[in-house]
């Protein structure tokens, strides 16, 4: 009689309770380590804690496109650490390239999908715990929300941004591509200028540069504790990306040992914390969107009108693409993220005891990293530094400001509400002297209509554009309309025209520009019983977005109004316009979030 496999246990420093022990370990097992060992693991992995590398690799953006060397650099950290790091893939949508096309439906969704194959393989394999790498903007958010539906220990890599590109001694990106084609259309730039910008405005692998949607989400995920803090400034191709990397394979293995899940550090302190940096940094609109989204996912009650609170008392600071010069790239030459960070919480601006993935809380990770204080004119002392009585080293950056000396008294993000978007709409300032506007709207069906008016030159000064149709349901998957936008900045209207719509603008997009109008079209909120030449009032000061209508003319409308056929009515497209909530809420699909 041949003898029985010793019955296998977990080894010393593994914890028995551990997901990964259910295909690991025991007799009944052997298959399983059989598929294992196929792939070059070994007794040794058996009895180290599983951890994913989610990676979203890809050549169709360069956001992405370097991410297998980035995931590379976490795989090795894991292992090293005494991990069994398994690496496996999931999608990715470019925004840039599939912006003003049909296709661009699919970035929102892209969001979902993320989410949902990253929470299956974790699921499905019994991991441990993860490393999520992002690059383009979507792969932020739908990393996290996968991290926060396992509730597995989990660490946010983010793949960095790109190097600006260069035109005629300035620096350039693909924003000033996008409103450079509406200056061709005005005649303000030649098409060979725009040929040679082109050329050189993407030297390389990362994401858009400006705090655009990618940044922004990077930054928030710094912030909200996710991810170390300094890990989301630097840039995709510099050597301290991938020291990022190893640094977040080494921590995902620690946070398995520590049973640090984003359960234990997300709070609505964290979210809040993440909130006041978008608003001090004049990040994107778009983060609205996916901090309710997450909130959502963790059951955290947030609800669209605390983005106006937070941003009543917090300043903007930092002057940033779009709105302002400079990238990325500046940021972290001169502290990166924890800079902006330092300085709203020392004015009381940020929750310092909120947690992080590391174990400390935010203040005791500022304290440990000491980064610079923003100059104010006289270097300042910092009572807590880490020498106790040496002045801490000071920044004097022509695009930061202190919160004593602010760009602007109030943060970036508004929410706007009225009769024209009872559920809330969305607007980034990046100017103060613009707060105001009325006129007759001239409302089109979809962003094509709209992009061809303002293609042929038909833009004046003063008017209202409404877009509709493109909300989550109603798109579905509520397209971002940076070309709409840059075609209507790049003819000199930035700040003369406004744009409302209920799906969304690029975190690119600057300028009078209003999206997330809630409820959408779709569903019949009132954007759909608008008609041309009806009074549309924005007042950023008292968060109104209204139509001069009455409640009665609006019912009226609203009554004879039919509900537009559904788009698609196969596939993915239509599966997911099914199932999308309201964009007030995060415009969620998971039926277990919370959206009310």
């Amino acid at each position: 009689m041949s003898q029985q496999p010793e019955q296998r246990s977990p080894a010393e420093g593994k914890p028995d309770d551990l997901p990964s022990n259910e295909v690991t370990e025991g007799v009944e097992r052997a298959p399983h380590r059989a598929m294992f060992r196929a792939m070059g693991y070994d007794d040794e992995d058996f009895d180290s804690p599983m951890i994913g590398v989610a990676n979203p690799a890809a050549d169709i953006t360069p956001c992405n496109v370097h991410l297998d060397d980035v995931a590379q650099s976490a795989y090795d950290a894991v292992d090293e650490a005494g991990g069994m790091p398994i690496e496996f893939g999931t999608i990715t949508i470019s925004d840039a390239i599939s912006m003003g096309t049909e296709g661009m439906k699919a970035s929102l969704i892209s969001r979902e999908v993320i989410a949902d194959s990253v929470e299956l393989v974790a699921f499905g394999e019994r991991m441990d715990g993860l490393v999520t790498i992002g690059g383009c903007d979507k792969n932020m958010p739908g990393m996290m929300m996968a991290a926060i539906r396992t509730d597995l220990p989990s660490v946010f890599l983010y793949g960095g941004s790109i190097m600006p590109g260069e035109h005629e001694g300035r620096e350039i990106t693909v924003q000033n591509l996008f409103e450079g084609v509406g200056a061709v259309a005005d005649g303000e730039m030649s098409r060979d200028e725009l040929d040679e910008m082109e050329r050189n405005a993407c030297p390389g692998a990362g994401s858009c540069g400006g705090m655009f949607t990618a940044n922004t989400m990077a930054s928030i995920s710094e912030t909200i504790g996710f991810a170390p803090l300094g890990s989301s400034s630097p840039l995709a191709e510099d050597e301290d990306r991938y020291e990022v990397a190893r640094e977040s394979g080494e921590l995902a293995v620690e946070a398995v040992e520590e049973r640090r899940k984003p359960s234990d550090f997300l709070t609505k302190e964290s979210f809040e914390n993440a909130i006041a940096l978008q608003v001090a940094v004049g990040g994107s609109t778009n983060a609205v969107l996916h901090l309710l989204a997450m909130a959502a996912e963790a059951g955290i009650d947030l609800d669209i009108e605390e983005f106006n609170e937070i941003s009543a008392r917090t300043p903007k600071i930092a002057d940033l693409q779009p709105g302002g010069e400079r990238v990325m790239k500046d940021l972290h030459e001169v502290g990166g993220v924890p800079v902006v960070l330092r300085e709203l919480l020392e004015a009381d601006l940020l929750h310092g005891d909120a947690l992080t993935v590391t174990g400390e809380t935010i203040a005791e990770g500022l304290e440990r990293i000491d980064p610079p204080a923003i100059e104010d004119g006289e270097a300042r002392s910092a009572s807590d530094s880490s020498s106790g009585d040496e002045p801490r080293e000071t920044v004097d950056a022509d695009f930061l400001n202190t919160v004593d000396e602010p760009i602007h008294e109030r943060g970036a993000i508004r929410i706007l509400t009225g009769n024209l978007a009872p559920d809330g709409a969305v607007i980034k300032i990046t100017g103060e002297d613009h707060l105001h506007h009325e006129g007759p709207v001239r409302i089109f069906e979809e962003e094509e209509n709209a992009m061809a008016y303002v293609q042929e030159g038909r833009v004046e000064s003063g008017d209202v554009i409404g877009i509709r149709n493109e909300g989550p349901q109603g798109g579905p998957g509520m397209r971002e309309m940076l070309g709409v936008t840059s075609a209507v900045a790049g003819q000199g209207h930035a700040e003369d025209v406004a744009l409302f719509t209920d799906g969304r603008f690029s975190g690119a997009t600057r300028g009078f520009s209003i999206g997330h109008v809630a409820p959408e079209a779709a569903v019949g909120g009132p954007i759909a019983a608008l008609e041309d030449g009806d009074m549309i009032t924005i007042d950023i000061d008292d968060h109104e977005l209204s139509v001069d209508l009455t409640d009665e003319e609006l019912e009226q409308r609203l009554e004879e109004h039919d509900l537009p056929e559904p788009n698609y009515t196969t596939g993915v497209l239509a599966k997911y316009g099914q199932m999308f909530g309201s964009a007030a809420n995060g415009a969620v699909t998971n039926p277990g979030a919370k959206q009310d």
